[in-house]
């Protein structure tokens, strides 16, 4: 990437965080934009919670483009925001910001993220397939809702705490999501795991520092049909213990920098008002930006 001279006219783009030093957004956002040639630029703002509504009034008062949100930030900036879009709602939860008409709008890209390898490079007819998704957090939320668009005939979402578990199923009450979703603990992983056709590991196990964890044994893996697609929303290390041991077992691994992009991508659509944008580019960045390397402390498994 080419140094470019930033003015008085350059457009800001940014995320928000806490901690934010981490974060991989500016590596493959600041490559789009250098690539497409616009006089934008995207920086990471570190804003502690006590500091949120403050720093966004200041964001619209210096005229901030739109803006990235993550940990801890997604539920919490909702009350700040003048509309969210109804996947937003669906989901609780605003990972991207843009100011249209003088007020701050939310939506959510966590969804077309993690949904754009399931409907292009491993594009099939979910309707009589199963997910299994470990994990009741906030990404779990956006991967329930993937699988309700991608038409799963059912969605099951294990977790260990009984009470989060229940807060979760009660929270798509009066979604149409309810029809297809069962909520369950650990204990029915050994019944779940042989039906399922897509796994999806939304927990922090196997991110830095628990690297050499999984968030399933190699016994409860073990069950897991050859063919089934396992998918980590964690990107470092590639591949994470989790996708290491589904593939021992014949499954297709997708790792989470593919959604990272993804969600990228989306978000550039809507800040930018075009279709145009350099996914190769983003991705590659990554990648270089990486190289992979074990021990990156990622502090977040989307942003």
């Amino acid at each position: 990437m080419t140094n470019k001279l930033i003015t008085g006219k350059t457009k800001l783009l940014g995320v928000i965080g806490h901690p934010i030093e981490h974060s991989l957004s500016p590596v493959m956002h600041n490559a789009a934009i250098a690539h497409l040639g616009l006089d934008y630029v995207y920086l990471p703002f570190p804003i502690a919670p006590e500091n949120l509504e403050m720093a966004i009034a200041g964001f619209a008062a210096i005229g901030v483009v739109g803006f990235s949100v993550t940990i801890p930030h997604k539920q919490a900036i909702i009350p700040l925001l003048s509309e969210i879009t109804p996947l937003a709602q669906t989901i609780g939860a605003v990972n991207t910001v843009s100011r249209q008409n003088n007020q701050w709008v939310g939506t959510n890209t966590d969804i077309e993220g993690f949904i754009a390898p399931l409907q292009t490079t491993y594009k099939q007819d979910w309707s009589q397939k199963i997910a299994v998704i470990l994990g009741n957090g906030g990404a779990a939320r956006a991967v329930v809702a993937g699988c309700h668009q991608l038409g799963f005939a059912k969605i099951y979402v294990l977790g260990r705490n009984v009470q989060k578990l229940q807060a979760f199923c009660n929270s798509w009450s009066n979604s149409p999501i309810n029809e297809n979703l069962q909520v369950g603990t650990w204990d029915e992983l050994a019944n779940l795991i042989p039906q399922a056709n897509l796994l999806v590991n939304t927990t922090p196990i196997g991110m830095y520092p628990k690297v050499n964890e999984s968030p399933l044994s190699v016994e409860e893996i073990a069950n897991l049909p050859t063919g089934a697609i396992a998918y980590d929303l964690i990107y470092i290390p590639k591949p994470t213990q989790f996708l290491e041991l589904a593939q021992k077992q014949g499954a297709i691994a997708i790792d989470g920098l593919e959604m990272l992009v993804q969600q990228g991508v989306a978000a550039l659509k809507i800040w930018f008002q075009q279709e145009n944008i350099p996914v190769e580019v983003m991705r590659e960045a990554l990648r270089k930006h990486l190289g992979y390397a074990t021990t990156y402390k990622a502090t977040d498994t989307t942003i």
